[in-house]
This record gives structure tokens, sequence and C-alpha cells, in this order.
């Protein structure tokens, strides 16, 4: 199988190709760092399958140009799919695999990461040391294990998250409309507006859909406690960035920790450091000494990779085998 791979790093290649080895070599690969959009999609023409990003653009108007190409099929090599227009890709008849799950330790230990690393203050303290500036002044922190954190959602990276603090000593409150079995023992489920009010600590898992999107924003920003730290390594929608900028500056957001934002897609996964960045709301989030951002490298670990290169294979394979991806997204019917 033929197979065109978008957003390509030179890890995305390592792991691929070491997955793709391991089956057998069944695809052959043409990787092409350009990000997929309607534009760039007629470079995959004449490929079966292409293998997209999660700041890739999966939208009506390239799925229209990767359908007149040939391609039936679309790997995620990702978890989320909201970038996908499932309409469209089903009136294409194009199907949808994604990375259900591939490592749900280091979402979850890159959350909590952040939350040691703003509490104790280390990303300040590390740049005072490299200057010979030893002063503690400005750094005090607090005991993690006496607090309150609020989990907004209880997938796999959820539990994770749970389990961690759980050995901290912390309590942990947890919403979630399914919660799964695994749950008990290890945090309360309570409503997320007794989440939001008793946390001292709130970090999102939950996916991105339109009942959770700028689920953090002005209203909700006011029934949480004042000073509360917001840890985001969900989807960047998930919270309104416009909202956290005044909440930081009235002190409602005492610290903010993102993995993601949502307007990424121009930021993240490239070097921009010889140039000004253009996005005013996330040039002034950087201006916070409270605030600490990542580029979505909360998955970036050598197991993650492993996990998610052989799930994108083992989709393709699926698909070339039975015409069904190994982990489908379900389509939604068109029309």
């Amino acid at each position: 199988m033929d197979v065109t791979v978008f957003s390509t790093k030179r890890y995305d290649r390592r792991f691929l190709d070491a997955a793709n080895e391991a089956a057998g070599n069944p695809c052959r690969m043409r990787y092409l760092e350009a990000r997929l959009s309607a534009e760039s999609a007629t470079l995959a023409s004449g490929a079966q399958a292409i293998c997209a990003f999660v700041n890739d653009t999966v939208d009506a108007a390239a799925l229209g140009q990767l359908a007149a190409g040939g391609t039936r099929v679309v790997a995620l090599r990702c978890a989320g799919f909201n970038n996908v227009d499932l309409k469209a890709a089903a009136a294409h008849d194009i199907a949808i695999g994604r990375v259900p799950a591939y490592s749900p330790e280091a979402v979850a230990e890159h959350t909590v990461a952040m939350i040691l690393s703003l509490n104790r203050k280390i990303h300040r303290a590390y740049n005072r040391v490299r200057e010979g500036n030893f002063a503690l002044d400005g750094l005090l922190g607090f005991d993690l294990g006496r607090r309150t954190v609020g989990l907004v959602g209880t997938g796999k990276i959820g539990i994770a998250v749970a389990r961690i603090l759980k050995g901290f000593g912390c309590r942990v409150l947890a919403c979630d409309p399914a919660p799964p079995p695994a749950l008990d023992g290890l945090a309360e489920l309570v409503s997320l507006d007794r989440l939001l009010a008793a946390s001292d600590i709130i970090s999102l898992h939950c996916p991105l859909t339109p009942q959770t999107r700028h689920l953090v924003n002005e209203a909700s920003l006011a029934r949480m406690k004042p000073g509360v730290m917001i840890i985001n390594t969900g989807r960047g929608a998930l919270l309104d960035a416009t909202a956290a900028i005044a909440g930081l500056k009235s002190g409602a957001i005492g610290y903010l920790g993102l993995d993601v934002y949502e307007e990424e897609e121009e930021l993240f996964f490239e070097d921009q450091s010889n140039q000004a960045i253009q996005d005013d709301v996330f040039a002034r989030l950087l201006t916070f000494p409270n605030v600490l951002i990542t580029g979505h490298q909360a998955f970036f670990t050598v197991e993650a990779l492993e996990a998610i290169a052989a799930a994108t294979i083992e989709n393709l394979v699926a698909f070339a085998e039975t015409g069904r991806p190994a982990y489908p997204v379900a389509l939604e019917p068109a029309g």
C-alpha cells in the first residue's frame, strides 16, 4: 500500500519505519514535511492512504482533493479527530482510523510535571540560577498533598493522573458523564459545579465536543476558587484563552499550565525562534510569570511514539486486508 505521510518530523520517520519493518514492510511510505490542507492534499495523488497528525486540516475541501487523487483511508497518528470532517469523509467513502490509546502515562506524567513546576516555580528558578540569582523571594510553593485536585474527564489519561496524585496524598475529585469502574478508590465522583468550586487545581482530560468547547470561560472561572491552578494537556479549545488572560490579570487564576492552545496550528511543532509571534493572545500569555506553556509535547515519549506508530501501521494493514481500519472512527452519514 502506498502511504503519503503529512506533517513529518525525523522522529515520525524513525518510529513509523520501525513499526512498518516489524510488520514486514506492508506499506510504502512517502514522507512530506507539509501539513495537510486543501492545497497540499494534491501531493498525495495516487496514494491509497494518507497519514495525518493532530494539526493537519482534514476538512471537506482536503477530503475532496484526497478522494479525487484516489485516497481511500486516512490514518490519524493521534487519538483526537476533531480536525476531521466526518460527514465529508462519509460522502467521499474515505475511512478514518485513529490511535485510540498510546501511552496515557506519558500525558499524565507531563500533567503532573506541569503542576509541580508551576507550584514550586521550577521554570523561574532555573532561569534565576543560570544568571547567578539564588534568592528565594517569589518562589514560595505549597504542599501538594494537602490540596484538592479536580479532574475533568476520567479516560485512561485521567485515571493515570488520579493514580499519581493519590500517591502524593491529594484529595482527587472527578467529573465524567460515564466514569469507568477503575475510578473507584482513586477519586470522588462529583458534579462539574462541585468540582469547580472545591478544587485548588483543575486539570482537563475530556474530549473536545460542542459541550466542552471553552469549558474554562468567564462564567466557569467565577465559580472556581480564587487563585486556582488550571492545567490543560487535553485539547486547546477546552480553554478560552482570552478569558484566561482576564483571569490571570485579576488573580482569579493563580497558575496556568498549557500543553495545547486553541490556535496552535500555526505555532507548534515548528521552530519559530527567529521571528515574531503573530498571535497576540498567545504572546500575551507568555508574559505572565505564573504561566507555563509547552508545545504539545505531553505525548512525546519513546513508549508513546512506538505505540502510535504500531497502531498506525495496524490501521493501514487492516484496511488493505478488510477495507476497514483496525481502530476506525465512526463516520457520520452524509447529508
